[in-house]
């Protein structure tokens, strides 16, 4: 979870720390004369012009490719699950927008079918276009990454959120606990909210206290696995420990490219059944591997 000091010490571009009684002034340098207004097609095949999209709405920005086998499943995971905490107020008033860096693999339809194995829904628009003006782009928000050959995933998973309007606009990471992004979008952005009355300590409850597995199995896999409450993104969990061993779990976790590249069948099988999004390499360690499968194992 990235730390209040931290946050608006990563203000794109140097904006200054955020107002805590008023929204900033609707004049600020962070109008459509610094935006490049290119256009992008959506998943849908609609022609779109950038300042359009954004234009006194409050966003939420990352860079995606459908291909991706590192972190662009886990952060499209993350930002679903925020999606359904701000619940109807996506589409009305909060915006986002997935946009890919390999316009030549992401078509329309690439993109739509990408969007619908997240359940995006209103408010959330998967986009292409030209790789000259998504590079653009993508540097004038402060998401561009130099391509770096010891980067397998070739970008970083960022998430620029912003008030177009205000002209507040911050950069959290992509892969953040959904609650606190969510809380970022719908209470800092545009001005902190008045202090709520004191509650005591006494009625606050119990803090939870995690096993290794468990942690790493809620923010490494939750966002695409269920546990006994059906399939999400990926296959429900609950009772693998049964149906496969431990060796080929802890294969699998770890390296479940390498799984798919040797042929293995139930590899493959997986990836016929949920190819659409494929499972990430998550670069765990070799503990944390066995914690996850002890703590999936305790939970048959």
């Amino acid at each position: 979870m990235i730390a209040r000091g931290a946050v608006v010490a990563a203000l794109l571009l140097g904006v200054s720390a955020m107002s805590t009684t008023a929204p900033a002034q609707t004049t600020t340098p962070w109008n459509e004369r610094y935006f490049p207004d290119v256009q992008l097609t959506t998943q849908d095949g609609a022609k779109v012009r950038f300042y359009d999209l954004i234009k006194g709405r409050t966003v939420a920005i990352e860079l995606i490719y459908t291909s991706c086998q590192y972190a662009c499943p886990l952060e499209t995971a993350r930002l679903a699950q925020v999606q359904r905490l701000l619940g109807d107020r996506m589409g009305r008033d909060v915006f986002f927008y997935s946009i890919s860096i390999d316009p030549e693999h992401d078509t329309p339809a690439v993109l739509k079918a990408f969007a619908e194995k997240f359940h995006a829904g209103p408010g959330w628009t998967f986009l292409t276009g030209r790789r000259a003006d998504i590079d653009r782009l993508a540097r004038k928000l402060g998401l561009y990454s130099t391509p770096d050959p010891e980067n397998k995933d070739g970008h970083v998973p960022a998430l620029l959120i912003g008030n177009e309007a205000t002209g507040e606009w911050m950069r959290a990471s992509a892969l953040d606990n959904p609650n606190m992004t969510a809380t970022m979008i719908t209470r800092w952005i545009g001005g902190y909210p008045r202090a709520s009355t004191i509650k005591s300590y006494a009625d606050a409850a119990p803090v939870a206290t995690l096993t290794s597995g468990q942690y790493v199995f809620s923010t490494k896999c939750s966002a695409c696995h269920g546990l006994g409450g059906g399939a999400k993104i990926g296959p429900d969990l609950a009772g693998v420990t049964r149906t496969r061993t431990h060796a080929w779990l802890a294969s699998y976790i770890a390296d479940p490219r390498a799984m798919r590249q040797r042929g293995d069948p139930i590899a493959k099988a997986l990836a016929a059944r949920y190819g659409t999004v494929l499972m990430p390499s998550l670069q765990l360690t070799d503990q944390q591997v066995q914690d996850v499968i002890q703590y999936l194992d305790r939970a048959r």
